[in-house]
């Protein structure tokens, strides 16, 4: 059985939708957002967070996804601290799994030797956020 989250997010990408904003829209049905302020919010991360090459934008989207779904959404009642895990826990696994959390790296843009595809590395995101989150 395909996974619609995984393919969803992979439709967005070929729409032109960066990494992150692919990640995070996927999750559009369970997320207290609606796509335009989501997709406002994750174009930013693009190519390693403005084109940097730094932290893979999938990764930014799948924490995206963590914190709209576990932050209390005010200081009065701290959730800081689960967040915080949660989104260690998302880097730690997918820089695990592709041997980094760099787009640079992954996509092999220094020594040509790409890790993993942008495709590649949204469907990890994907697939991380809904384990983590236990979303079906």
């Amino acid at each position: 059985m395909e996974n619609q989250y995984v393919l969803r997010a992979l439709a967005f990408h070929d729409r032109g939708y960066n990494c992150a904003q692919s990640v995070a829209c996927a999750f559009l049905e369970v997320l207290p957002v609606d796509e335009s302020t989501l997709f406002k919010v994750t174009e930013g991360f693009g190519r390693g967070i403005g084109r940097t090459e730094g932290t893979c934008g999938a990764i930014s989207g799948a924490v995206a996804v963590a914190s709209l779904l576990t932050s209390s959404g005010t200081v009065e009642h701290l959730t800081k601290k689960t967040t915080y895990e949660l989104a260690g826990e998302i880097f730690d696994r997918f820089a695990q799994k592709n041997h980094s959390p760099i787009c640079k790296d992954l996509q092999g843009l220094q020594n040509g030797t790409v890790l993993r595809s942008c495709p590649g590395c949204i469907e990890d995101a994907v697939l991380i956020v809904q384990e983590l989150l236990r979303i079906n």
